[in-house]
């Protein structure tokens, strides 16, 4: 078998084996490790795996092949962050002083913080200045391992601003190595101008969808269901409009306070819902037997105070799918690292290593609509690999705050390399 890319001398390579389908319960600590590992690729897809001798029987390398040796190293799936507000303008540190002072998410919201703060400064960027901010983004995050970002609008709220940001997401699409994954996200919030007419909001953001559509700009629609956001009819309106043009279904679900949305997620067959802080026993029950993913965002709820986090060991005991994000955005959450998301897995909601690891790489995946792609590293998966400087897949988590990567490699093509602080 051919081979234009080759990883050698790995060793210990987290595989993530395929399944059918998000991971549960038990199958969620099965990495498929393996030892003094090799890996090939050809055209950016992975064709052989496993230990180095078996992979060096298989393949026969092109004459322009790539050949790297790990040097020992762990080796692993790129990341796949499923969930962030990637593109906006404007940064919100003096809200972060307030919150520091105690003053909730909605009394900073009251006093013209919060959401619309940063939907002001998104309205007055250009979109190269949208673009720049973004890409210095996905830099730090290709840094930490991630490959793959599921990227939201929703700091516009106009048709023209929410466009704008989609725009800038596509244009990174092409011009970054990582894949991205687009989510409209009008509605977000209501804008300050619809204050009091609501309803002719949500018409304005169902009006948005055919446009959106139109202009191929999004892969799913994403509403946020919570209290001082959108109501539970409002956002059934707005999803039922969006599967009618076939949209994938994304919810905010649960975070500030119990709504149903996750519930309205489920019955509604939604791909992700996701935050889930304050989740109900029946939302639990019902995302064991959906195939809708819970997805996770730890490092939300550290930065916000709320160290008590989602409840991940009670939906992964129950047999919910469960997948990581950054949750990246400039008001309550500024971390763009997977491996710092995976420690405050661990640490705060409880999950083990394994479990960490498949949430943030093969149940991120089916959370973004990329299953059976990325997210693993078996054959015909995409060669998006991660090589660190570390010898365990559990020292990932366990090095609180390190970044571990050594390089990366994206369909079998290095993308970002460490530099030593001194040159030789």
């Amino acid at each position: 078998m051919k081979a234009d890319f080759l990883i050698t001398g790995i060793g210990q390579l987290v595989t993530v084996p395929p399944a059918g389908g998000p991971k549960r319960g038990r199958a969620m600590r099965d990495l498929g490790l393996v030892k003094d590992a090799a890996l090939a690729a050809m055209d950016g897809i992975v064709v052989a795996v496993g230990e180095q001798d078996a992979v060096m029987r298989e393949i026969s390398l092109t004459p322009d092949a790539r050949v790297v040796d790990a040097g020992g190293r762990l080796a692993g799936p790129g990341f796949v962050d499923a969930h962030t507000h990637l593109v906006f303008g404007g940064w919100r540190h003096e809200e972060y002083a307030m919150r520091a002072e105690g003053k909730s998410y909605l009394e900073i919201a009251e006093k013209g913080g919060g959401i619309l703060s940063t939907v002001r400064a998104t309205r007055d960027a250009t979109p190269e200045e949208l673009e720049e901010r973004a890409r210095k983004v996905l830099d730090l995050m290709l840094a930490s391992g991630t490959t793959t970002v599921e990227a939201k609008s929703g700091y516009g709220l106009t048709l023209e601003d929410e466009l704008k940001q989609l725009r800038v997401v596509r244009k990174l699409s092409e011009r970054s190595p990582v894949d991205l994954v687009p989510t409209f996200l009008g509605a977000h919030a209501v804008p300050a101008e619809y204050k009091e007419r609501r309803e002719e909001y949500v018409d304005l953001v169902i009006e948005m969808l055919s446009e959106v559509k139109r202009l191929d700009l999004a892969e799913f629609v994403d509403v946020f269901c919570d209290a001082g956001a959108f109501t539970i009819d409002e956002t059934e309106r707005i999803l039922e409009a969006a599967k009618r043009l076939g949209f994938g279904l994304k919810v905010h679900a649960d975070e500030l306070e119990w709504t149903g949305a996750t519930e309205l997620a489920c019955r509604m067959g939604a791909t992700s819902c996701e935050h889930l802080l304050k989740v109900s026993r029946e939302g639990i029950d019902m995302l064991s037997t959906s195939d809708t993913v819970a997805v996770l965002l730890p490092a939300t709820s550290v930065f916000l105070g709320k160290t008590e986090g989602a409840p991940a060991r009670a939906l992964i005991d129950r047999g919910a799918s469960v997948a990581l994000g950054t949750d990246f955005n400039p008001g309550t959450c500024t971390a763009v690292s997977m491996p710092l998301v995976m420690t405050l897995a661990c640490s705060v909601l409880h999950m083990s290593p394994e479990e960490a690891f498949t949430a943030a790489t093969w149940n991120a995946a089916w959370a973004v609509g990329l299953g059976g792609r990325v997210g693993s590293l078996a054959k015909g998966f995409q060669a998006d690999v991660v090589v660190f400087d570390a010898g365990d897949y559990r020292e990932i988590p366990y090095r609180f705050g390190w970044n571990t990567v050594s390089s990366v490699y994206k369909k079998g093509r290095e993308v970002w390399k460490r530099r030593p602080a001194v040159e030789d």
